[in-house]
């Protein structure tokens, strides 16, 4: 019995190494990349947290860098009087045309909700911020924050529910990023000057250190190395790649017009002080 235990044990392991990238502990996925100890292993490497004091914030980046996937980390963000701290967990290339997909948590003063606060940046430019209020408290547990990137769209999802599509528009002249791999990055600082009230409420570093933890990374995503891509070019058609063609069923495009209509605080496609002008192409359309 126990040997047939093992063996099954052995076949479950080789499997899942046969997928791009799985769920692994924090430490096998991440390095933690600045903060002088403040960033931390914790549970065998399955828990990262990131800390913040007047000193000090810290981060991490991933190991790997990634060429479309279907990204899930679970987050637990500073409780309390988190005013003035801004916790970023986003996938970015480098260069001076770069290209980033942006989750980024406003933290607020005690029982005022965070803002989550998204971007597409492509080829160096950004510029299309949609904001929003969680329909829970996101310090009181963790919940997972999904990137779903494919060549035809983006889509950003909290526990499963769509709340943001960014699609490709290349053919009325809006870059979309494809062509450059990222690495998944996230940090955790001080931006009093801006993050809460547009800078008018300052963080209390009375209640420092601030604290922001992490598990349950998943990547089902094509790692980019030396060039190439773990993703051999028929993976459209592999259940395991999926996500490659993607897109929101009816049933999501309702959850998504839910999230809209009842969380959305901000959308840069109705900004029209922002854009007198003329909003920007990709609004036009959707």
């Amino acid at each position: 019995m126990a040997s047939s235990t093992t063996v099954s044990v052995i076949l479950l392991l080789v499997s899942s190494l046969m997928v791009a990238a799985l769920a692994g502990s924090m430490d096998q996925d991440f390095d933690i990349t600045w903060g002088d100890g403040r960033g931390k292993m914790l549970n065998n490497g399955d828990l990262l947290t990131l800390s913040l004091d007047r000193a000090s914030g810290s981060g991490f980046q991933s190991k790997n860098e990634y060429l479309f996937g279907k990204i899930d980390m679970q987050l637990k963000l500073v409780p309390g009087n988190s005013a003035g701290t801004v916790t970023a967990y986003y996938l970015s290339s480098k260069g001076s045309n770069w290209d980033e997909i942006d989750f980024e948590f406003l933290g607020n003063l005690s029982g005022d909700p965070y803002i989550l606060h998204t971007n597409v940046f492509s080829q160096g430019k950004g510029n299309r911020e949609q904001q929003f209020y969680l329909w829970f408290d996101p310090t009181a547990d963790f919940h997972t924050y999904s990137i779903l990137w494919n060549p035809q769209r983006i889509i950003f999802s909290v526990d499963g529910t769509p709340i943001r599509e960014f699609k490709n528009s290349e053919s009325i002249g809006v870059p979309f990023p494809k062509n450059q791999a990222m690495r998944i990055y996230s940090s955790l600082w001080n931006a009093d000057d801006w993050a809460t009230r547009g800078g008018l409420v300052k963080t209390d570093w009375s209640k420092a250190p601030f604290t922001a933890s992490y598990r349950n990374f998943k990547a089902d995503a094509c790692v980019w190395s030396s060039g190439k891509s773990s993703c051999p070019s028929s993976s459209t058609s592999s259940t395991s790649s999926t996500w490659l063609s993607q897109e929101l069923d009816n049933s999501a495009q309702e959850r998504l017009r839910w999230v809209q209509k009842n969380y959305m605080i901000y959308n840069y496609c109705t900004d029209l002080k922002r854009f007198p002008q003329s909003l920007p192409p990709e609004c036009r359309t959707s």
